[in-house]
């Protein structure tokens, strides 16, 4: 039974130039509230549907979850708490937010409405470069929400880096990193940039005009990530996330152990009883769906077993602890070794996979090739 919870909010305040994520530029009220009273139904139909037991975790995700104003923020988060009341002591309540959109008034509402983890998407801490993906903040109002949001009372505060940009240097980003230490946070996620389609950014890729730092610079840009984390007191303990001790995203790591989890909101994905289902994106078809039929899916289906176990290595292996054999066992029925052995011989004998105990997991010379090691478990 999902003891997860993800809701998202898909509005925001732009389109930035590399998202390909499933959200809308509005100035509609009307529009945001009546996506926060379907919200709330879907809601209640999906626990109605498959009970909640004790909720562990809840992520709101986006778009900008805090482009909500004060009175639309305080509403949403009544709601989940009217639908999800049973939470553990130690419940980890996300949201992501967005610099510029969470002034001190705001952040003591979601203080006050359960929210006590923070994922800021800083990006970089050059306002040229900030400029040249497409954000709408600076370096320093980054620096001000976090502050705010430490005066609001929240300890624990991530914030998302992305290196990789067009136009970025090893410079530059060891300039962000310097920033970047000076908040004492509790957790970083860095990513890649990836080019997706449907972004501006693709448009200029496939015309040649995006100005990308050379794939060696990109990849040392990795191992500083990793080494000055190191440095400074913080474990990776995925490919891309590093946190101090106790403060690792609980959350995320339910899809990376792939478990169940409830998935609510316009584009959300959701996986409980072995089934996967993926709603409808645009808000106004997300909407209509939810009064006409109580549930806005679009596509629903049974994960097979195979599809199920390739799931789970490609999934877990995402995290440096790796993968259990036993719990491989518990959930399928099959041993590991018998149902991927001699993918997971050739990963070990190239040096990318080791096996020590109960547990495979990447190699130091296995994680930056980890896309390549995740295809080798597909069929």
């Amino acid at each position: 039974m999902p003891r997860s919870v993800y809701i998202h909010i898909p509005f925001c305040t732009n389109k930035c130039f590399y998202c390909d994520f499933n959200s809308y530029v509005t100035k509609d009220s009307e529009l945001i509230w009546n996506y926060l009273y379907a919200l709330e139904e879907e809601m209640k139909q999906t626990v109605r549907r498959v009970p909640a037991q004790q909720v562990e975790t809840i992520f709101v995700g986006g778009g900008t979850p805090t482009f909500l104003d004060h009175e639309q923020m305080r509403y949403f988060l009544q709601s989940v708490q009217r639908v999800f009341p049973d939470q553990a002591p130690s419940m980890e309540f996300s949201m992501e937010a967005n610099p510029g959109t969470t002034d001190y008034e705001k952040l003591v509402i979601m203080r006050q409405g359960g929210i006590n983890r923070l994922s800021y998407g800083a990006q970089s801490f050059n306002d040229a470069l900030l400029k040249e993906i497409g954000r709408m903040h600076d370096s320093g109002q980054v620096l001000q929400s976090i502050a705010a949001a430490k005066r609001a009372g929240f300890d624990n505060i991530s914030i998302d880096l992305i290196f990789g940009l067009p136009k970025q240097t090893l410079t530059t980003f060891h300039e962000t990193l310097d920033i970047a230490f000076s908040l004492d946070l509790q957790h970083f996620s860095a990513y890649s940039l990836q080019v997706e389609e449907n972004t501006l950014f693709h448009v200029l890729y496939e015309k040649n005009q995006l100005a990308l730092p050379p794939e060696d610079d990109e990849v040392e840009m990795y191992e500083v990530v990793r080494h000055r984390m190191a440095e400074e007191g913080y474990t990776q303990y995925e490919i891309s996330n590093f946190s101090k001790e106790g403060f690792q995203s609980r959350h995320n790591k339910t899809y990376w152990r792939n478990c169940e989890y409830y998935g609510i909101g316009a584009g959300a994905h959701g996986y409980v009883h072995g089934e996967r289902h993926e709603n409808a994106g645009p808000v106004d078809h997300y909407i209509q769906l939810v009064k006409e039929k109580g549930l806005p899916r679009i596509e629903q289906h049974f994960v097979a077993p195979s599809e199920a176990m390739e799931d789970f290595m490609i999934m877990g292996l995402r995290l440096l602890e790796g993968v259990s054999k036993n719990v491989f066992y518990e959930r399928y029925g099959i041993e590991l070794a018998t149902q991927f052995g001699p993918v997971l011989e050739e990963l070990k004998n190239k040096g990318l996979l080791e096996e020590q105990g109960d547990r495979i997991r990447l190699t130091k010379r296995g994680i930056p090739f980890g896309n390549e090691v995740f295809a080798r478990f597909l069929e």
